[in-house]
């Protein structure tokens, strides 16, 4: 077990007991330590405080007592991982196509989670008194690229304070059904659960109702590909760049199909399969095929940049395209752009 001893002083006196301790006590939240508090880890000049709204006493000394994490309840699964970065504090990993982030109903194992307990055993010490390792983003099962994941609880709890303020570098890369118009800007619309179906999130209709999480999206299409219809000019694809400036749920998914252009392959939100594409030929009918059998979402999470919440350098990386994609965009690339 773990021992942190913290002094009251005359600027403590009269706070909540848990505010206090969280205030001083970096490496722990603030519901962490009401958990600590009401389970009889904490004491006042060796007397046990059960109470976390109890004022703090200036020059009292508080003991917190950490136990020893308990195992996690998913198994640790040894599923190999494409490493970015590690070191003592966080991992940086280039996702799969396919793999869950966390366990949940269909898909119980073969998750990043089980494959994190399995390459970080014996190096997490134990977030929110679980030893498991901190999860502070998520990107969809189908969706690949970068994510980074805290190994000790200080480093996620600094992690969750950078996504919660948007200090945070984030860019993916989508192909879309279509081109935006116009071929850059910003989607500002709140998303909320939609009311039609459960499992779906949407664009809220009526912004001033004050229901949904605002959400902003910044986009520039960087390739176009093909002619949906004759004579319109107008791309049958696009190559879209998206940058986050905050995270809700299928955020770059929902933004995107609301301004006309789903992804490719996108089972939720894409409405239908493949492109619309004028044309002939042999290029012409493999670039719609290859959109028509896409089988997942067109949409990969390119960079991640932020500044290490522990040793506060600053970190940039980039995960290269998947092969599907790559793919993709080859096929594409040689429909033709004229009559």
């Amino acid at each position: 077990m773990e021992h942190l001893e913290i002094t009251a002083t005359s600027a403590d006196e009269g706070k909540r007991l848990d505010s206090f301790l969280a205030s001083r006590a970096d490496s722990l939240s603030r519901s962490r330590l009401k958990a600590l508090i009401l389970e009889g880890a904490v004491s006042m000049n060796g007397t046990p405080e059960t109470d976390p709204r109890k004022p703090a006493v200036d020059g009292a000394v508080y003991r917190i007592t950490l136990p020893d994490p308990v195992p996690a309840t998913p198994e640790a699964e040894d599923i190999p991982l494409d490493i970015l970065f590690e070191d003592a504090h966080l991992i940086v990993l280039n996702k799969p196509s396919g793999m869950a982030v966390h366990p949940a109903p269909g898909s119980w194992d073969g998750t990043l989670v089980n494959a994190l307990l399995h390459h970080c055993q014996g190096e997490l010490s134990g977030i929110g008194g679980v030893e498991r390792p901190g999860i502070v983003h998520r990107i969809d099962k189908l969706t690949t690229g970068v994510l980074v994941v805290a190994k000790t609880e200080s480093a996620h709890l600094g992690l969750s304070e950078l996504f919660q303020t948007h200090d945070i570098e984030r860019k993916y890369l989508a192909v879309t059904r279509g081109a935006p118009r116009p071929l850059s800007g910003t989607v500002h619309e709140p998303i909320a659960r939609s009311t039609g179906d459960r499992k779906k999130m949407a664009v809220v209709r009526n912004p001033e109702s004050g229901v949904g999480r605002h959400a902003i999206t910044h986009y520039r299409a960087i390739e176009m590909f093909g002619l949906r219809d004759k004579g319109t000019g107008l791309p049958a694809a696009a190559l879209v760049e998206c940058q986050l400036e905050t995270g809700r749920t299928h955020q770059i998914r929902v933004h995107l199909s609301h301004i006309g252009v789903p992804l490719i392959g996108d089972p939720v939100y894409g409405r239908q399969k493949g492109i619309s594409s004028y044309g002939r030929g042999e290029a012409h009918i493999e670039g719609t095929k290859a959109a028509r059998a896409f089988p997942r979402q067109a949409l990969h999470a390119a960079v991640l940049g932020f500044v290490h919440p522990i040793t506060k350098e600053t970190l940039r990386f980039e995960a290269p395209l998947p092969e599907d994609m790559s793919d993709l965009i080859a096929a594409l690339r040689k429909l033709p752009t004229d009559d």
